[in-house]
């Protein structure tokens, strides 16, 4: 059997259609007042419509098309870089505590997403590793976790599927946390007429008719792009370095360490770093970013198990969400950091650390600015998940249920 032709979308391209995709989603969220209403980041509801017309093409033309994301992986640093170099210390003291309580949270979720995804494999008849697969393994685990483990049930508990069933979840997992974390959040905001702790700087702009000129001048911003590049080459050092010790962490979070480390040195220097522009580049960085995830999700792979997952998947986003609201919230202090450090949390619980991120950024740039919530998730889901999901699963694998099953 011949195998289908692969057809590379090139960097130039990946990045124009990314584009063309926030276009649509501002255009679809401004005509669909429920969207704008819940707070869809506009890269999901526009890089939906793109990634669902990859997929009629590849189903009718036999292709397969990839996209280049190299720069995709680039831009991701480039925004943790911007966020490291606009956090200062009293801040980060202050999401010590946050993220403190987050960590215990997230174990607890990790337990009630196991146990969720368990249940309804047992009910379905199903083999309970099938239910840690619909669980922690894709969800909070994403691609990556869920390819893992899924090879690894194939060849040791003889689980059909398993991989093809995981990397499916993980994609659901990514339009759901999505479609989900904004909702629940602006519900919290309006529900307890919560607002922002401090305003973000406005960029000085003139508006003529529907169009906006921001002014930032040229040596603010060379500043700002060399702050980056110094994060991006000393973060680089600080990776190899690590790895060659046996640490590894992900490259976006040693960028925004080093971000970080020039920020609050930079001020007790009493050097003064405009943080318009820095705003901007994270802005735009975290928004290509979002398109280039998007519009590259592989929807064909959903084709015949659409059905069982779509049940899965409701009563997961249902058990995040409760989960979210009645102990998250609460236990954060009910305040505009808490909501928006609950949409974080479902997009990373359901999807991704972006995802989250995407859903803070939706909601900040309409309601106002959370530092402490730009914090709290990346640090959360740069190692930790996936240290406390991996060793969840290899306790749950040693109770009896698991144990011998396959």
């Amino acid at each position: 059997m011949q195998a289908s032709p692969i057809i590379l979308v090139n960097t130039a391209t990946t990045l124009a259609l990314a584009i063309v995709a926030l276009w649509l989603g501002y255009r679809i969220n401004h005509k669909i007042s429920v969207l704008n209403r819940y707070n869809i980041p506009p890269a999901v509801s526009g890089g939906l419509l793109i990634s669902t017309l990859v997929a009629l093409i590849e189903w009718t033309s036999g292709w397969q098309i990839r996209f280049d994301l190299q720069l995709r992986d680039l831009l991701l640093i480039g925004f943790f870089s911007t966020i490291g170099l606009s956090a200062k210390l009293r801040q980060m003291l202050e999401g010590g505590k946050a993220l403190a309580i987050m960590l215990g949270l997230a174990v607890v979720f990790l337990l009630f997403q196991n146990l969720t995804g368990t249940a309804l494999a047992m009910l379905a008849g199903e083999s309970p590793l099938y239910g840690l697969i619909g669980g922690s393994i894709s969800l909070a685990g994403g691609h990556g976790t869920a390819l893992t483990w899924g090879q690894l049930f194939e060849e040791h508990f003889g689980l059909a599927n398993a991989s093809t069933l995981g990397m499916t979840f993980a994609t659901v997992g990514l339009i759901s946390g999505g479609l989900v974390g904004g909702p629940v959040a602006a519900f919290l905001i309006r529900r307890h007429r919560l607002s922002p702790a401090q305003r973000e700087p406005e960029l000085p702009h003139i508006e003529v008719g529907k169009r906006t000129t921001y002014l930032i001048d040229l040596n603010s911003l060379l500043t700002a792009v060399l702050l980056m590049a110094l994060c991006f080459a000393l973060g680089a050092a600080v990776y190899d370095w690590l790895a060659a010790l046996g640490t590894r962490l992900p490259a976006f979070l040693t960028a925004m360490f080093l971000g970080i480390l020039l920020s609050n040195g930079l001020e007790l220097c009493k050097i003064e770093v405009d943080p318009r522009p820095i705003q901007l580049m994270g802005d735009l960085s975290l928004q290509l970013f979002l398109g280039m995830s998007l519009i590259s999700l592989p929807l064909l792979s959903l084709q015949g198990a659409l059905g069982m997952i779509s049940l899965v998947m409701l009563i997961q986003a249902a058990v995040i969400a409760l989960f979210t609201v009645w102990l998250v919230f609460p236990l954060l202090g009910r305040d505009y950091d808490a909501a928006c450090i609950c949409a974080g949390f479902i997009g990373m619980g359901l999807g991704a650390t972006p995802v989250g991120i995407a859903n803070m950024n939706a909601l900040t740039s309409r309601f106002g600015p959370s530092p402490k919530a730009y914090l709290v998730i990346p640090l959360l889901g740069a190692f930790f998940i996936d240290i406390a999901n991996a060793t969840l699963v290899q306790l749950l694998l040693g109770f009896g249920w698991f144990s011998g099953a396959g």
